[in-house]
C-alpha cells in the first residue's frame, strides 16, 4: 500500500510539473487559432472566437518568400548536417574507441576540451574564413563544418556506446578476414543503432531550432530558413503579428514531434545504454 500511494502520489507530481512546463506550448497553440485583437485580451486556454486566417496568411509568407519555401529550405540543411554530423561522428567514435594510434589520449582529451569552449569563441574567426573562400550567403558554412565532427557530444557519445560492445566480436571478424572498416559498418553500426539514431534527432532538432548561425551567414530572403522566416514577423513594417508567428510556430513544430514519437524508443535507449555502460 505504502509503494503504490508512492507512486501515486509521484505520478502526480510528475503530471503537474509536465503540466506547467508545457502550457506555454499550449497556451501559444491555442492562440494560434484566435484574431489578433483577442490573443492577449484573452489569454486562457479556451477558444471563444476560432479563426483560420493567421494560417492563411501565414503560409503566403512574407518579404516575398512563402512559408513552404522556408521549410524545405530548412530541411534541406537539417538532412544534410544530420547525415554528416552521423558519419563523421561515429567514425570519429569508432577510432577513439577501438583503434590504436599515436595522440589517441591528446586527440580524447582535446575533443573533451572542446566540449566545453563557448560556441561564440570561435564566431568572428571562422567568419572571416567563410567570407574569405566566397561561403557567406550559401547553406556550406552550415553544412560543411558537420563532415568533420564538429560535434564533440556527439563524438563522445558513440565513444561511450561502442566502448560497451563487447571486443570478441571485432576479434571474431578479423579472424574472418574483416578489415577495421568492415568491422566498423557490418558489426558497430548496426548494433551502434540507439547511438546513431540519438544523435540523429538530437543533430536534426539543434539545426532545425537554429536562429543564430543562420543569421550570420544568410542574408538572401530567398534562402531564409523557418527561424529567420518567423523573425520577420516580429519587425516587418514595425509591427508584430503574434497570431501568424504563433501558426507558423506551431506548424514548425509538427516535424520535430513526429520525429521524437516515431523514435522515442531508440532514443531513450541510446542515452540509457551510454550512461550505463560508460
Amino acid at each position: 500500500m505504502k509503494t503504490s500511494s508512492y507512486k501515486i502520489v509521484l505520478f502526480i507530481l510528475v503530471f503537474l510539473g509536465a503540466l506547467i512546463m508545457i502550457y506555454p506550448l499550449l497556451w501559444m497553440m491555442a492562440s494560434s487559432f484566435k484574431p489578433e485583437s483577442l490573443i492577449f485580451k484573452n489569454q486562457s486556454l479556451l477558444i471563444s472566437q476560432f479563426t483560420l486566417d493567421n494560417y492563411i496568411q501565414g503560409l503566403k509568407g512574407i518579404g516575398g518568400v512563402t512559408y513552404w519555401q522556408a521549410l524545405k529550405n530548412s530541411l534541406i540543411i537539417s538532412i544534410f548536417v544530420v547525415a554528416a554530423t552521423v558519419l563523421s561522428c561515429s567514425m570519429t567514435g569508432y577510432a577513439l574507441s577501438r583503434l590504436q594510434f599515436l595522440g589517441k589520449k591528446v586527440c580524447f582529451i582535446l575533443m573533451l576540451i572542446s566540449m566545453m569552449l563557448p560556441f561564440h569563441v570561435t564566431l568572428i574567426s571562422r567568419y572571416i574564413m567563410f567570407n574569405a573562400m566566397g561561403w557567406v550567403n550559401t547553406y556550406l558554412p552550415l553544412i560543411v563544418p558537420s563532415l568533420f565532427a564538429i560535434g564533440s557530444f556527439f563524438c563522445f557519445l558513440y565513444v561511450q556506446f561502442i566502448r560497451g560492445i563487447p571486443k570478441e566480436l571485432d576479434e571474431a571478424a578479423k579472424i574472418d578476414g574483416c578489415s577495421p572498416i568492415g568491422i566498423f559498418f557490418r558489426i558497430i553500426m548496426p548494433l551502434a543503432l540507439p547511438a546513431t539514431i540519438s544523435t540523429a534527432i538530437f543533430s536534426f532538432i539543434w539545426n532545425w531550432d537554429d536562429f543564430f548561425n543562420q543569421l550570420i551567414y544568410i542574408n538572401d530572403p530567398r534562402k531564409f530558413t523557418v527561424t529567420l522566416l518567423l523573425k520577420m514577423y516580429t519587425d516587418a513594417l514595425s509591427q508584430s503579428h503574434f497570431g501568424i508567428l504563433f501558426a507558423m510556430s506551431s506548424i514548425s513544430l509538427i516535424p520535430i514531434f513526429i520525429i521524437f514519437l516515431t523514435c522515442q524508443k531508440y532514443l531513450v535507449e541510446g542515452i540509457a545504454t551510454t550512461g550505463i555502460k560508460g
